[in-house]
């Protein structure tokens, strides 16, 4: 068994979502928030067996896309003479980030 952990944009997990659950697999979600962007994120975890993990990183890729973004840089606060450019900062978003692990399951 493995547990795959998709953290994926929330533009790109309803459809995600739709189409691991018409193959038959089992979603949970969890909000998050990623670090960068400070923007909503949903965690997707599904337990797999290891022969399906291939396919669910393959569903992944064709639901979850990276975009270009541009993001205005924040002020720095700490010291007023620390340099920070003027114009946007053109970004890539998107995409998923997936982990893949061991499991074990247990019924209580």
């Amino acid at each position: 068994m493995k547990l795959v952990l998709a953290i994926v944009q929330h533009q790109d997990a309803a459809n995600l979502v739709d189409a691991l659950t018409e193959q038959g697999y089992r979603v949970t979600r969890l909000s998050s928030q990623g670090g960068f962007l400070r923007e909503g994120n949903l965690t997707l975890m599904l337990s797999v067996e290891d022969h399906q993990v291939n396919l669910v990183i393959k569903t992944v890729r064709e639901h979850c896309s990276t975009r270009t973004r541009y993001v205005s840089p924040m002020p720095p606060i700490a010291e007023s003479g620390e340099f920070y450019p003027p114009a946007p900062l053109e970004v890539q978003v998107g995409g998923a980030t997936v982990f893949v692990l061991k499991a074990e399951t247990a019924k209580l």
